[in-house]
């Protein structure tokens, strides 16, 4: 049965492999191409910020496509805008033509996943859903992982290497396109309520805040980092590999944690945590490379998990009608936080040097420790909990997976 239940999902499952190989390749591969060809660290990080300027376009976008011309048609074209990006990028090496480009790459991505999680979600029952979500958030992290690994192999200066992430983008098309089940109905956007998110809890907001700074700022910035202190292309590709292998094997511990212990506890201990570990990887050298490694490892065990904390610390004060909008208001904060970061830790690489990237998110973290610390004195815990979910940042519709009820997902 279960195997059946999967089967008939793998065309969306396949689909997720592929366009996630795609996109976790392509900000490595821009950074590292980046370095190559003389781009400042501040044009490195105009790269970054773009593709989430592109991810929150799209996620406003997409739902109004969908409704013109329909999942398969709208997927198809976002589709063809990512593996043209790439085919692009060889053509014109400028950082404002690739600024360009990375925004329709993250219209790409919020798009193709909109298509994809609204397709996930309109075929799931109360007993499927959690199946359903374990293969999909494993399909969604270990496609990023695999893709930081394989950068390391490939020459940054090759328009080869383009045609290899642009033909993951294409092959994306392939089960979706082909695929027999059913259409279903076009989602309804959330709304987004973010001014109420922060009213309703001002340490998930912050949280979800940091997240941004933080994940934006390593997958785009430590190319940067890394080349800065002397590291070669190969040991940058392991460097993000471990950090989202770390993030990876966090969620299920941590979200024990979350569910047993008050969250704003473990909010603080992740944050206090991950200060300590950007404080010891922003005195580290490209000589102790195994440190780094292993300090990256910790650092991504500690700080993945932070926005799904946050989101299960916020829906504990949220009603159940509402979890969709408050899951779509956090992952649009998210991408607010991720716009900025990328700009800013790679200008202060320029102004103070590499340390100053782990030591910008030291203050963060520490920032957010103490956020925690205050709240707890001002606000008596939850006597009941929702449920712990790691939330992938993929769309705003990925919300809808919180909500068990069938009934309430197209209200409003």
């Amino acid at each position: 049965m279960v195997l059946g239940l999967l089967l008939s999902f793998s065309a969306l499952i396949i689909s997720t492999i592929f366009l996630q190989l795609g996109n976790g390749a392509i900000a490595p591969l821009d950074a590292l191409a980046g370095i190559e060809a003389s781009f400042s660290n501040f044009e490195i990080g105009l790269l970054g910020s773009a593709h989430f300027l592109g991810f929150l376009l799209g996620c406003w976008m997409t739902p109004l496509l969908m409704g013109k011309v329909g999942h398969i048609r709208t997927f198809t074209a976002l589709a063809a805008v990512g593996a043209m990006g790439c085919l692009l990028h060889p053509l014109v090496v400028d950082p404002y033509f690739w600024s360009f480009l990375r925004i329709g790459n993250g219209i790409t991505i919020a798009g193709c996943f909109t298509v994809i999680e609204a397709w996930l979600n309109s075929k799931v029952d109360r007993g499927s859903r959690g199946t359903v979500f374990g293969v999909y958030r494993s399909a969604d992290i270990g496609s990023q992982m695999v893709a930081q690994f394989f950068i390391g192999f490939l020459d940054p200066t090759s328009f080869v290497s383009y045609n290899i992430v642009a033909f993951f983008f294409c092959f994306c098309l392939i089960p979706l396109t082909l695929t027999t089940r059913v259409i279903p109905e076009i989602p309804k956007a959330p709304k987004l309520r973010v001014l109420s998110c922060f009213k309703l809890s001002p340490l998930a907001f912050s949280a979800v805040i940091v997240a941004g700074l933080t994940g934006s700022s390593i997958r785009m910035v430590a190319p940067v980092y890394g080349d800065t202190i002397g590291l070669i292309k190969e040991e940058i590709s392991i460097l993000l590999t471990v950090f989202i292998f770390g993030g990876l094997l966090a969620q299920i511990p941590i979200g024990k944690l979350a569910d047993i212990f008050d969250r704003r506890w473990v909010l603080i201990v992740l944050s206090l945590s991950a200060t300590v570990v950007s404080i010891i990887l922003s005195f580290t050298a490209s000589d102790y490379v195994l440190y780094i490694y292993i300090c990256s490892f910790i650092f991504g065990f500690l700080t993945f998990p932070i926005f799904s904390v946050a989101a299960a610390h916020a829906n504990d004060f949220a009603e159940q009608e509402n979890y969709v909008d408050m899951a779509a208001s956090l992952i649009f904060i998210y991408g607010l936080g991720s716009i900025i970061s990328p700009l800013l830790t790679s200008g202060m690489i320029d102004l103070f040097g590499p340390a100053s990237l782990f030591i910008f998110l030291s203050l963060v973290h520490l920032c957010l420790s103490v956020i925690g610390g205050v709240r707890m004195m001002v606000r008596p815990s939850v006597t009941e909990k929702t449920p712990y979910m790691y939330l992938p940042r993929t769309s705003l519709i990925f919300g809808r997976f919180l909500n068990p009820s069938k009934k309430n997902e197209d209200q409003e």
